[in-house]
Parts: C-alpha cells; sequence; structure tokens
C-alpha cells in the first residue's frame, strides 16, 4: 500500500471526494497516511496515528520512495509543542508555520534540520528543539483562542476532540480522535472535586449522546473548545460559562488517562 508524509502545515480531509464535502479531521505536518483509493483529482487516506479515513486532494500528497517513508515511520521523532513554529524549506526558500501537534524526524546530527523528500527544512528563528517540553497545561493553554472549527486539529482551527488528542501527542500519548471514541479509555474519576490535570471531562447531549469534551487542568478549571479555546468552571452539574452565567454542557464523566 502507498504511503506519504503530509508536507504541508496541514491538510483538510473530507468525508466524500468534493471540495464541498464536510471536512472530519486535518492531517498536520509530519504525520504518515496510506493511500487506500484514489479517484479521479482525490485520494482516500487512512491515517497511521488514528486509524481515522477521509479524502484529501491529490494535489496535496507528495510522492516519496518507500524508504524515506519506512525511515520516517521508525525515526524517533520529536512533536512541535504548541502554538507552532517556523520552518524554511529549501531550495524553494518558502517558509512554513507547523501548527503543535506536528511531527518531525530531524537529520542525526543535526536537531535543526530535516529532510522529506527533494525538500531540506529548516527551523527559522530562534527556536530550539533541545529546550525542555512544557507541561500539559502550558502546551493546552497555548492554544486559548484558537477559534473553533469542526474537524480542526491546528492553532488556526481546532474542535474539542481535536485539542484534546493533540494536547495528548504532544505530551507522547496518542488518543482517538473523536470524544465518543476517548471516553471509552481510561478510569472513571469519581467526584469533580477529585479531577486532576490531564483528566478528561465528557459531556452528553439529551439523548446521551458524547458530544464534547474538554480537559481539567485542576482547581474546578477546565480548558475546551467552545467557539474558541477558552477556560470555564467545571462542576458536578458540567461547565459553567461566566459571560452568560448558565451552563453550557451537562457533564457526564471524568477520564483518568495518564
Amino acid at each position: 500500500m502507498e504511503k506519504s508524509i503530509c508536507t504541508y502545515g496541514f491538510i483538510p480531509v473530507r468525508s466524500e471526494a468534493t471540495e464541498r464535502a464536510e471536512m472530519v479531521t486535518q492531517l498536520l505536518f509530519g504525520e504518515i497516511f496510506d493511500i487506500v483509493e484514489k479517484q479521479e483529482a482525490w485520494c482516500k487516506i487512512k491515517a497511521h496515528h488514528d486509524q481515522y479515513e477521509g479524502w484529501i486532494n491529490s494535489k496535496l500528497v507528495v510522492s516519496l520512495m518507500d524508504k524515506e517513508v519506512e525511515n520516517w515511520i521508525n525515526a524517533e521523532k520529536w512533536v512541535v509543542p504548541a502554538p507552532f513554529i517556523r520552518v524554511v524549506s529549501e531550495p524553494d526558500k518558502t517558509t512554513h508555520l507547523l501548527s503543535g501537534g506536528s511531527t518531525i524526524y530531524f537529520n542525526e546530527s543535526d536537531r535543526n534540520s530535516f529532510r522529506i523528500g527533494n525538500k531540506e527544512y529548516y527551523l527559522s528563528g530562534n527556536y530550539s528543539a533541545n529546550k525542555p517540553a512544557g507541561s500539559i497545561a502550558d502546551n493546552a493553554t497555548a492554544f486559548i483562542n484558537a477559534p473553533y472549527l469542526w474537524g480542526g486539529r491546528s492553532f488556526y482551527g481546532i474542535d474539542c476532540s481535536g485539542l484534546t488528542q493533540n494536547v495528548y501527542k504532544i505530551a507522547g500519548f496518542q488518543l482517538p480522535r473523536d470524544a465518543s471514541q476517548q471516553v471509552e479509555l481510561g478510569s472513571i474519576v469519581n467526584f469533580v472535586e477529585e479531577a486532576v490535570l490531564g483528566d478528561l471531562a465528557f459531556f452528553d447531549n439529551e439523548e446521551g449522546v458524547i458530544t464534547h469534551v474538554g480537559l481539567c487542568l485542576g482547581k474546578g478549571d477546565i480548558i475546551h473548545a467552545s467557539g474558541r479555546v477558552r477556560i470555564d468552571k467545571l462542576d458536578h452539574q458540567g461547565i459553567f460559562d461566566e459571560e452568560t452565567k448558565s451552563y453550557s454542557h451537562k457533564l457526564r464523566v471524568i477520564k483518568r488517562l495518564l
């Protein structure tokens, strides 16, 4: 099966082979995917990191040798911390902004550059990949004010489960894509007062379907993507919005995954 690597800040993944179709998720820079079907100007792909499937424009697929992809798959990788970094590619000298959660496999002797296909990429500015990784709280709050975007996984637009998936990925843990999948993991936290940094809180609708997820920050705070990435208060009823003085989401369960 043909494999490739996302070489853009992100690639929209759609439910059908048309630009008009719903965006169901995004591939971030450096993520591996299988090409499982081709249809005119579209490719159906399956992401390695969460097994999500959908359609991407074939113009965004970079043709690579099998060995190049295998080296990338097997190498020790660095996950970009939030919110983003800037890299420059050679020989075209173009700039790329890589959102938090993107993946880089550095050249063996240099943690400043890496290669994909016929392009060499360099970290731009004063950023160093050797600086210590931030905490889960740091990586989560770095997304503050990112706009809500259904199917989004980047600082430029993100949905609720995309936020939790990305924050966990930066911390070195892989989560499934959707809130309904993430809720199946971990152990139950019995009381909201016992929630600690990194716990995930899940919320349902009137039919009992899980529709929302947020990351607990401790001390009754939760960060989540609702309109924008924001911090609100969490209690036994759900998320309380100070701006509207009302509850925006009804709590179903809190799970501890770490």
